[in-house]
């Protein structure tokens, strides 16, 4: 019974941690100066359609190495608790330049 129990708290845990992945993408030769810009993407059906739009190559303004990353930061899993309900879930987009 203990071995059942483990293993369901494990197989859990590693179901929470699913949702807090990163995407990182490099253009050039990546971050050069470590100016970030950061703003929220928002969806709707569970993540299927976006509502806004984010357009990271005007947050780069111009620049030929930058980095840009999208996760679901600690904020957004907090304001989707709250949103999940109507189906409205956020990611943040963070532009390093």
């Amino acid at each position: 019974m203990k071995r059942l129990t483990s293993i369901f708290l494990v197989l859990a845990m590693v179901a929470l941690m699913v949702g807090c992945s990163a995407h990182i993408h490099t253009v050039g030769k990546g971050p050069q100066s470590g100016a970030t810009l950061e703003a929220r993407q928002w969806y709707v059906l569970f993540g299927l359609v976006p509502i806004n739009d984010v357009d990271t190559k005007e947050m780069a303004a111009g620049a030929t190495d930058y980095q840009i990353k999208t996760e679901s930061s600690a904020l957004d899993i907090i304001i989707n608790i709250f949103t999940c309900a109507v189906s409205i879930y956020s990611r943040t987009v963070t532009v390093t330049k």
